[in-house]
């Protein structure tokens, strides 16, 4: 083999290994350039979900008697109020604050309803779903 040649091989392989590796390069690049796609916002109606909540066991008049809420926190109202006033006040994930889009999230009393339910039956999150 001649000298010229092995040297005319040796620049087809450097040009390939150029083009291959340029490729690779803005393939990375590009699939980190790429735009994030938007969340699609979904409705839960929460503040309904905190009325709904109120009206059915906090409320002067609620739906559901007080002997229901203790079978259904497995303890009586006046504890859990206690429990809810003192999370809000001392636990920064359970105050009533806003969300990325300026609207209010869960309320204290529905953020401590949640976590209790999910103690008191040691069920899947979105099993409780009702009042979020």
């Amino acid at each position: 083999m001649s000298s010229s040649s092995s040297d005319e091989l040796e620049e087809r392989l450097n040009e390939a290994f150029d083009d291959i590796s340029e490729d690779i390069y803005n393939n990375i690049v590009e699939a980190q350039t790429k735009k994030q796609r938007k969340h699609v916002y979904i409705e839960r109606n929460r503040e309904e979900g905190h009325i709904r909540l109120w009206n059915d066991y906090f409320s002067e008049d609620p739906t559901f008697p007080a002997y229901l809420f203790r079978r259904c926190f497995r303890m009586n109202m006046e504890l859990f109020i206690r429990i809810v006033h003192r999370l809000s006040e001392d636990v920064p994930f359970f105050r009533h604050r806003r969300d990325a889009t300026r609207r209010y999230g869960l309320s204290p009393l529905q953020k401590c309803t949640a976590a209790i339910r999910l103690l008191a039956y040691g069920s899947a999150a979105d099993t409780i779903d009702e009042y979020l």
